[in-house]
């Protein structure tokens, strides 16, 4: 399958880098691009890319709500931010916000091309980084609710979402719980549509407010 990928950011220099990344990939194709927010959202309601690389910073509407917006559509679109800044305020936008990455931009091209793959298989990306800053903002919150969408997962989904919310992967997975990859990509597809949440990122953010995990569990 060919992977579909329209890049937004305002210097046009950066989107031809990018694409030069990507686009030397058989696989990946760009099939649109925009400098802003509001043509982002444009040109992604046309071209219904797989992925989008989306900036924060940009004229007429920042990529965080851009963001917002293309999720509110219902735009099957995965879409993954890419920073200079890692800044917790930009990442902890744009998790609420829908995104289904969060990149920064130094990051290495092979880095940049496996994020385009795995968030356009349906999972999501958040670096090591990202996962370790995301933990302590909740330990510094007050204890977490149970929430009520707990009791309709089975035992092995709540494991499933136990471990995955510690950052690790479907083959990290799998080889702790003795499992094959696939039965896991099973169980995790469950425990999201039964919590009603659209990827590994949203889940993540879940385990931590309805309390499945603690910071600090490992």
């Amino acid at each position: 399958m060919t992977i579909s990928v329209v890049l937004v950011d305002d210097q046009p220099l950066v989107r031809s880098g990018f694409r030069m990344i990507v686009e030397a990939e058989e696989d990946i194709e760009v099939t649109g691009e925009a400098g802003d927010g509001e043509e982002a959202i444009a040109v992604v309601r046309r071209a219904r890319p797989n992925v989008v690389l989306m900036d924060v910073q940009m004229p007429k509407l920042n990529g965080l709500d851009a963001t917002r917006r293309i999720v509110d559509d219902g735009v099957e679109s995965r879409i993954i931010i890419l920073t200079t800044f890692e800044q917790d305020d930009y990442v902890f936008a744009a998790l609420r916000a829908g995104a289904s990455g969060f990149m920064l931009k130094n990051a290495a091209p092979e880095d940049l091309v496996r994020a385009v793959r795995i968030v356009a298989q349906g999972e999501a990306l958040l670096a090591p980084s990202v996962t370790r800053r995301l933990i302590q903002a909740y330990a510094e919150r007050p204890a977490p609710v149970r929430n009520a969408g707990l009791d309709e997962l089975t035992e092995r989904e709540l494991e499933v979402l136990r471990l995955l919310a510690t950052g690790k992967s479907n083959a990290e997975l799998a080889a702790e719980l003795y499992l094959g990859e696939g039965t896991v990509k099973t169980h995790v597809s469950h425990l999201l549509r039964k919590l009603g949440l659209r990827d590994r990122v949203q889940a993540v953010v879940f385990a931590y407010e309805s309390g499945v995990v603690e910071p600090g569990e490992n």
